[in-house]
């Protein structure tokens, strides 16, 4: 659990990195539109989730607001340091370095920032490629995208359900649903499920 979790209601969760909580909305209120109970058991069958049971997305949308924490942080620590290097570099070099006298003093400059830039670089692309290119995450990001889908097609439909519920976007990368991928496989070989759990 997230320290924004911690003081939800029991049928509560955030809907956002730091946004405000929201509340679930019932199963029976998205089933009782027949479009969106249509799209919702389709989408049950494809991706092997009921998403008409309450109990179930609410752990959903639990555990996916506890993997765009992740993602944040993942890119925070390791996209800032890079970024403030980065411009440290060229700064450097813009108002220093490129007038020593010495071309071997200059050469040696550019051998050195690059050897650092090139080291952060490969730890940000590490730490977004086990994030975002995990996949027993990609397939809850799949789910919660086709949730709300699902819920936006029950808006659509006359049922009274908040705009932009669940508060999550799209997912434009990194929710590809992988029907191989076991949800638990994680737990064993990272120490870490798909739950949030350690």
């Amino acid at each position: 659990m997230t320290h924004d979790e911690q003081n939800v209601g029991p049928r509560q969760f955030v809907g956002r990195r730091g946004g405000d909580t929201a509340t679930l909305v019932d199963g029976s209120v998205i089933a009782g539109v027949p479009e969106a109970k249509r799209a919702a058991e389709e989408a049950g069958r494809e991706l092997r989730f009921d998403f008409l049971d309450d109990e179930a997305v609410l752990d959903l949308l639990h555990r996916r607001h506890a993997d765009e924490e992740e993602m944040f942080s993942a890119g925070f620590k390791h996209g800032v340091p890079l970024a403030l290097v980065g411009f440290g570099a060229v700064v450097y070099w813009g108002g220093v370095a490129q007038y020593w006298e010495t071309p071997t003093s200059r050469n040696a400059y550019l051998a050195v920032a690059a050897a650092v830039l090139v080291t952060q670089i490969f730890f940000f692309v590490r730490s977004a490629i086990r994030v975002w290119g995990d996949p027993v995450r990609q397939n809850l990001r799949a789910r919660a995208a086709k949730y709300r889908e699902i819920a936006h097609i029950a808006r659509r439909g006359g049922a009274e359900i908040p705009a932009h519920y669940p508060h999550y976007g799209p997912y434009p990368f990194a929710a590809t649903f992988r029907p191989d991928v076991d949800d638990r496989e994680q737990s064993r070989s990272k120490g870490a499920d798909d739950h949030g759990n350690g």
